[in-house]
């Protein structure tokens, strides 16, 4: 964390801006500057420079004159002036730091224009600037509410309330002009305070309310990049990227900051490259340059007959074709100078660690496949069921159930429990009997042949 005074105490209360920790989210970090003169007193009995430098909300900061010679330290809560009344702000850097500051934002330390500090803030003055700073959000949700009905093309991104909470700063983005006259009429009969209206850029907006990039960090201009250079499509030709509008295009619409962090050294390799727009004379025809890699010193060239075949050369034979074609003379072909560049097999870095694919849960489930087993016990069981035959008059199975098991062996009745049962087949089941005491396993089919039930 750059704020130095966010830590808790030993108590567990916060100290410093009061954010514990939250410096992420609440701009703490934004556009700081590392005090590396902390630790070092001045030479000399010289006095400390009476210039420190105070952030407001989103990165706001300002210069401020300490006359009254109060002793402060970064994290320190603030009264400064403010028209009209006075403003809270937090010191985020002291002594001669803040001097190289001044001069770098063309802020003369001698001028008498400077803002005053008046004290350090009280309690009291707390508790109104957090009480004011409440009122921001839902304020800002009726803003554009009201911005709409009046049908202006302007868009509220942030407002900010004065430190006493008599003033409200408004900023907003748009193309054109807004003539917002009534606007602020509403404002101030809706809100009960004073109202004050400031246009911003769309990098400026970005760099107040801050983000997260494509990159996955934090917006380089709301945390460390100060100022705003013009970034042109030519940046991204010369490093050869796509020219897709919505991959070079940053939070604010524009195109990137970091398209400009390379483009000096991209530059400075293409000095020992032959011209981009260079075409190649040849006996078998023109040829032109589709591709450059600066890191291999590799160029691709195709014939204009044939834009489908790329021959790969390096810079040297490419300087040595041009100065052939400067005597006006024509090498034989592309093939003599080609080299193979041998292609690295892709890397599959899917399911490197073993983990498991976050996309896991888009495609359809799997219809579950009927347990071959369990079907296999269902179907021996069916067999396995005693199924009574039809009985004739002679105690015969009729000739259509032959192949059914014989039950004759079950009593009719209770009553005729302990008689033996003359009609008793033998049990052609291989299995020996079971005493009465324990259970009795479950039986299989017995099946009659013609020949057995003749026998």
């Amino acid at each position: 964390m750059a704020c130095t005074s966010c830590s808790t105490s030993d108590g567990g209360a916060p100290k410093g801006c009061k954010n514990n920790g939250t410096c992420g989210t609440d701009s703490c970090n934004k556009l700081t500057v590392f005090d590396w003169l902390a630790n070092m007193s001045p030479s000399n009995g010289e006095a400390i420079f009476d210039c420190v430098e105070v952030r407001f909300k989103n990165g706001r900061k300002e210069f401020f004159r300490n006359s009254e010679k109060l002793t402060l330290s970064i994290g320190d809560i603030v009264a400064t002036v403010a028209s009209p009344g006075h403003d809270i702000g937090i010191v985020t850097l002291t002594g001669e730091l803040v001097k190289i500051q001044m001069k770098k934002k063309g802020v003369n330390p001698d001028s008498n224009e400077i803002p005053k500090i008046y004290r350090k803030a009280s309690q009291k003055d707390i508790d109104i600037w957090s009480v004011a700073r409440d009122r921001e959000e839902p304020m800002k949700v009726r803003a554009r509410e009201l911005a709409i009905q009046h049908k202006l093309e302007m868009k509220i991104s942030d407002i900010e309330f004065q430190g006493d909470g008599s003033k409200a700063t408004f900023y907003y983005t748009a193309n054109d002009r807004v003539d917002f006259r009534m606007l602020i009429k509403d404002f101030a009969k809706e809100f009960s305070t004073r109202v004050e209206m400031k246009q911003v850029g769309f990098r400026q907006e970005a760099a107040r309310l801050g983000g997260i990039g494509s990159c996955g960090r934090e917006l380089c201009c709301s945390t460390w990049l100060t100022d705003f250079r013009s970034v042109n499509t030519s940046a991204a030709r010369y490093q050869q990227l796509s020219l897709n509008p919505q991959k070079l295009a940053g939070q604010c619409g524009k195109l990137k900051c970091c398209l400009n962090y390379e483009l000096d050294t991209y530059m400075d390799a293409l000095k020992d490259f032959p011209d981009y727009d260079t075409k190649l004379v040849t006996e078998k025809g023109d040829a032109i340059c589709q591709k450059q890699d600066i890191f291999k010193g590799l160029m691709w060239f195709a014939y204009t007959n044939n834009f489908a075949n790329w021959h790969v050369l390096k810079i040297d034979q490419v300087k040595e074709i041009i100065a052939e074609n400067k005597q006006k003379n024509k090498v034989s072909s592309l093939e003599d100078f080609a080299i193979e560049v041998i292609l690295e097999p892709e890397k599959d870095f899917n399911n490197a660690m073993g983990q498991e694919s976050l996309t896991r849960f888009d495609q359809p489930k799997k219809k579950k496949k009927p347990n071959r087993k369990r079907k296999q016990n269902a179907e021996t069981a069916v067999a396995a069921a005693p199924v009574k035959p039809q009985q004739t008059n002679n105690n015969k199975p009729t000739g259509g159930n032959q192949n059914k098991p014989n039950n004759q062996n079950k009593p009719n009745n209770q009553n005729n429990q302990n008689k033996p049962n003359n009609n008793k087949k033998p049990n052609h089941s291989n299995k020996p009997r079971t005493n009465d005491n324990k259970p009795a396993e479950p039986r299989k089919p017995i099946i009659i042949t013609k020949n057995e039930h003749k026998k």
